[in-house]
Parts: C-alpha cells; sequence; structure tokens
C-alpha cells in the first residue's frame, strides 16, 4: 500500500512540475504583443516545383521544389535564358524530362499549366511553355544552359496555337519580368 502512494504522490508531483512549466512558458510578462502567423518564406518569392508527369498535384508537388529565386542569378529577356548558380543542382536530376513545372510567385500560380521540362533530345512538339535545356543556335549546341521558351522545337514559333498561348499568359510573363527586375536579375 505504501509503494502505491509512493508512486501516486510521484506522479502528482510530476504532474504538479510539468503543468507549472507549461503554465511559465506561456506567461507574457513582458507584455511584448504576440506575432502574427507568418507564412513560409518560399510563399512570398518566386519558386517552381515539379509535378509527376501525369499531371497529378498536391502534396508531393509543395515537397518538390526545383528552384527558388535565391537559385536564379539572371533571366535574359531577350534570348530568354534562365541562369542559375553554379551550386544549384541540376533540375535533370530534381525532376524527368516531360515532367511539369509549375511556377509560384507568393504562393500563387504563375504561368496556369506551368511548363514542360524538355532537353535537346526530345522529339515532340510543344505548343506552349517549355523549360527547355540546352538551345541550337545555328551550328552550336548549347547543352548546359536553361531557357524559357514559348514552345519547343522553337521552329514553331510562328504557329497560331503557340502565338494564342502567348498571348493567354502576357499579363503573367510581365509580372515574372517585373519581379525579376525588381530583385536586379533580369537582363535586357
Amino acid at each position: 500500500m505504501k509503494k502505491q502512494i509512493r508512486n501516486c504522490f510521484w506522479m502528482l508531483a510530476i504532474a504538479t512540475a510539468s503543468l507549472a512549466m507549461s503554465m511559465t512558458a506561456c506567461n507574457n510578462d513582458d507584455n511584448e504583443t504576440a506575432k502574427p502567423f507568418t507564412t513560409d518564406p518560399i510563399e512570398s518569392s518566386l519558386y517552381a516545383c515539379g509535378i509527376s508527369q501525369d499531371g497529378t498535384r498536391g502534396v508531393a508537388e509543395a515537397a518538390n521544389v526545383v528552384f527558388t529565386e535565391d537559385d536564379i542569378l539572371w533571366f535574359d529577356v531577350n534570348t530568354r535564358e534562365l541562369r542559375f548558380r553554379d551550386t544549384m543542382e541540376p533540375l535533370r536530376e530534381k525532376i524527368p524530362l516531360l515532367a511539369g513545372v509549375n511556377f509560384y510567385l507568393g504562393g500563387e500560380y504563375l504561368f496556369s499549366g506551368g511548363a514542360t521540362h524538355v532537353s535537346l533530345i526530345c522529339s515532340q512538339v510543344f505548343d506552349d511553355l517549355v523549360l527547355c535545356c540546352g538551345k541550337i543556335d545555328g551550328e552550336v549546341v548549347d547543352n548546359g544552359h536553361y531557357y524559357l521558351h514559348d514552345c519547343y522545337p522553337l521552329q514553331f514559333i510562328d504557329d497560331e496555337r503557340v502565338q494564342a498561348n502567348r498571348e493567354k499568359r502576357s499579363a503573367q510573363w510581365k509580372l515574372f519580368t517585373d519581379y525579376l527586375e525588381s530583385k536586379g536579375k533580369l537582363k535586357k
């Protein structure tokens, strides 16, 4: 019986101590106002997430951030090259070819429908935004840089569907370039 009383006494002492520590931790004696809930820093910046090849989106997409504005050195509006920091892991290791890439600005979709991740070995035709690894300029093949193009391959740039898709995202494109310019990351 004494053992049971002693065990009850210790459980009561531990519970009382825990309650006292909890109350002390919750006490706000310094009269500092509570800070409002702030979102994750990524929610207020430019970033891109990879999505599955079947187009499904969800929790996995949020966990698959492929780059943020901190990874971007600059974007050239003339060549459409998106230059990343040398320290960044190559995108081909983060997302497979032909997978989608959704761009976000401030937590909202920037380009509805996102872009498709392609490379120069791709034999498919895309009439909407692509994030292309590499570029062929005449006889010169540039395989190490990324470009945001309105279509792939570029010989279809004058196609009416490509032009219609480009026009649909013109407001978002302006937000994209204006934001990068405000961060000092836009080349003209």
